[in-house]
């Protein structure tokens, strides 16, 4: 499951609207068939893994990170229906999916066939991983992730607006990993004014992951970007599972005090700078009780001389 998980990731910020699915087809010790939710949406995870694994899957064990589809499509067959034909003896699914098309169909149908099924192994880590989807399926919007470029002191400028460099190479590069994870990012109109920012992906072999770009304005929009007039404008956004919120001061502000951040990406550098830009405004909180218990810490890691911390908001 692991293994499909890892798969998973390489269909984020491809897969949209359809979730970043992977599967494992084992045959003894033997992984005879793998696959992942190609750019678009198709094929699934499962179609793939099973064209590779061939005759080979009739009694084999399958492993996919979310409950096999059930809904027709006129894209392509179901996968519960793939999945009965091609025979395995036993499927493990990591988590259920929530979508109503197939939530429980898929596991009933596969069970119906005679196959064994197992369902909840590193549910928690296919969950983080498909993120997106659920968030679009349960919450009617992207999963938000706002990332922040900070000094110890938690500035991202300057007092003169100088932000280029705060961290060094090796968070750079992560955050060009970030962005090929995502469907879109999102910048202000400060930020793009002052920074005329790219906001591609300049990694050896995903240059064509670059994601859809998007700002945050209330007035005219740019050529070649979508514009937002406020945070709340993600809800109608179309094709999106994973938003990255990469600034400024007054994005990251707007889109906290709305409460519509799911993730905080920091990356802190040993660095001080005193009077500058404090990565975040006015939030809207009263009391510092209610800051409690909101976010919790899940990784923390080091990137040359800057440090990676990522939070998640408890819900």
């Amino acid at each position: 499951m692991d293994e499909a998980i890892a798969l998973g990731e390489r269909g984020r910020g491809r897969s949209a609207p359809n979730p970043n699915v992977g599967c494992v087809i084992v045959k003894g010790e033997e992984a005879i068939g793998r696959g992942w939710t190609q750019k678009g949406g198709r094929p699934h995870a499962e179609a793939v893994a099973l064209e590779e694994a061939g005759e080979g899957a009739k009694g084999a064990t399958a492993y996919v990170t979310l409950e096999p589809c059930a809904h027709d499509s006129a894209r392509g067959p179901a996968c519960a229906d793939l999945l009965v034909a091609a025979g395995p003896a036993r499927v493990v699914v990591a988590m259920a999916d929530p979508d109503r098309r197939t939530d429980g169909v898929g596991i009933a149908r596969l069970k119906a066939a005679g196959i064994a099924v197992d369902v909840g192994l590193h549910a928690e880590q296919a969950a983080r991983s498909m993120a997106g989807f659920l968030s679009r399926i349960r919450l009617g919007r992207p999963f938000v992730t706002l990332k922040l470029a900070l000094s110890i002191d938690s500035m991202i400028a300057t007092a003169t607006g100088e932000s280029r460099w705060i961290t060094g190479a090796e968070a750079r590069a992560d955050t060009h990993l970030e962005r090929a994870r995502a469907d879109m990012i999102l910048v202000g109109r400060g930020t793009y004014y002052l920074d005329n920012p790219r906001l591609d992906v300049r990694l050896p072999g995903l240059e064509d992951a670059s994601p859809r770009r998007a700002l945050l304005t209330a007035g005219e929009g740019v050529d070649g970007w979508e514009t937002l007039a406020r945070p709340q404008d993600i809800f109608a956004l179309k094709d999106v599972n994973d938003l990255l919120v990469e600034g400024g001061a007054a994005t990251a502000t707007a889109f906290l005090k709305a409460d519509l951040v799911d993730r905080l990406l920091l990356y802190r550098a040993p660095i001080l700078i005193g009077a500058g830009t404090p990565a975040v405004g006015d939030i809207g909180l009263a009391q510092l009780a209610g800051a409690h218990g909101r976010w919790r810490r899940v990784e923390t890691r080091q990137l040359g001389s800057d440090t990676r911390e990522v939070y998640e908001r408890t819900r």
